[in-house]
């Protein structure tokens, strides 16, 4: 059973790390695309010019 315990972390962080990978992926483009580059562009405009 040793075995068993031994490979359950490393299956549960792979499982995890792909569901953040498809997040991430489905996150990407759509219509949150266009209020995401928004909010880049009006946080960029506040910034000071340096």
């Amino acid at each position: 059973m040793e075995y068993v315990s031994a490979i359950v972390p490393p299956l549960v962080m792979a499982i995890g790390f792909a569901f953040l990978v498809r997040a991430i992926i489905r996150s990407q483009g759509g219509a949150q695309k266009s209020k995401e580059d928004a909010v880049a562009e009006a946080m960029a405009s506040r910034s000071p010019a340096e």
